[in-house]
């Protein structure tokens, strides 16, 4: 089932699960997939920025590929190649192709500054990977430091037919959505599909400038999916109650350096993960942080009752 232009929904991010002496949690990493299956995910990324690729092995890596796919049961996985090199992405890319999966993400690396070296950088990592492979450009400046204007995205897109999605989680980004969403309307930018990320700290608006959905790792993608579905339904207010029900939250988890650990946490919590650790280097969260963690999983319950364990 190769990524079209076509998809939509809500695509969690998966963060990688480890054991306390590092090695992964296998059996976490099934039941973390048959999560996302049984609250009706439409599909899974992995080995993205939280799910720690830079740290995993090339065989966990494709380990990791393997087992999102058979548990995710036809539904399209999204495979993170980004690397130094072209050699190492190809790899990748190509043995997560042939064990499934329907497309890879691609984010630029951090020595790019001007437009054409940017799209320069993305036509090489598409003729690496091979027209076959569909992929997404990740769009992060917060954390790659490469920021791409939306002349850059419909270049990119535009240059290479195989280019299908962007994930958009520039900040603020909710005008670049609309600029996209405005020239694929007058016919100057090809169909491109947009899911958005950023913790999922902006969806609520995102969705109404355009967005398809959501590709983030909130440890409640079950918000996630209502959120799209109900903006997508034309729901506002009950979209944006629901939203705000949680955003105490979606604000603690987005603190750059203790994000994942945040959201390991409470997934742990939520019984899904056996472990919150994080591969080295890596810190976890203070006893201090976890009761506010505590605090906020105590209150958020009153309004959805997914909060209380």
């Amino acid at each position: 089932m190769p990524l079209t232009p076509a998809a939509s929904g809500v695509f969690p991010i998966a963060p990688t699960p480890f054991l306390p002496d590092g090695a992964i949690d296998w059996p976490s990493a099934d039941r973390l997939f048959e999560f996302y299956a049984a609250i009706g995910a439409d599909g899974a990324t992995v080995l993205g920025v939280m799910g720690e690729a830079p740290k995993l092995e090339p065989a966990e890596s494709l380990a990791i590929v393997q087992r999102a796919v058979k548990i995710m049961a036809g539904k399209p996985v999204v495979v993170g190649v980004s690397a130094p090199g072209f050699a190492a992405m190809r790899s990748l890319a190509r043995e997560a192709m042939e064990a499934g999966a329907a497309g890879v993400m691609i984010a630029p690396p951090s020595h790019l500054r001007t437009d054409d070296q940017i799209v320069g950088y993305f036509a090489q990592a598409a003729e690496a990977i091979g027209a076959d492979v569909p992929f997404v450009v990740q769009d992060y400046p917060l954390i790659t430091s490469v920021v791409m204007t939306p002349g850059v995205i419909r270049r990119i897109a535009t240059d290479n037919s195989n280019c299908v999605m962007l994930k958009a989680e520039d900040w603020p980004g909710l005008e670049k959505i609309s600029t996209l969403r405005k020239w694929q309307a007058e016919g100057s930018l090809k169909p491109l599909a947009i899911l958005v990320a950023n913790g999922g700290l902006f969806l609520d608006f995102e969705m109404e400038r355009g967005a398809d959905g959501s590709n983030t790792g909130y440890a409640f993608p079950e918000m996630l999916i209502d959120v799209v579905r109900l903006s997508k339904a034309g729901a506002r207010d009950r979209a944006h109650d629901l939203f705000d029900a949680h955003l105490p939250l979606l604000r603690y988890e987005q603190q750059l350096g203790v994000g994942l650990a945040v959201r390991k946490y409470v997934l742990m919590r939520r019984g899904v993960l056996a472990h919150d650790a994080q591969r080295k280097p890596g810190a976890g969260l203070t006893a201090t942080a976890r009761a506010e963690v505590d605090y906020l999983l105590a209150r958020l319950a009153r309004r959805d009752p997914r909060a209380a364990f």
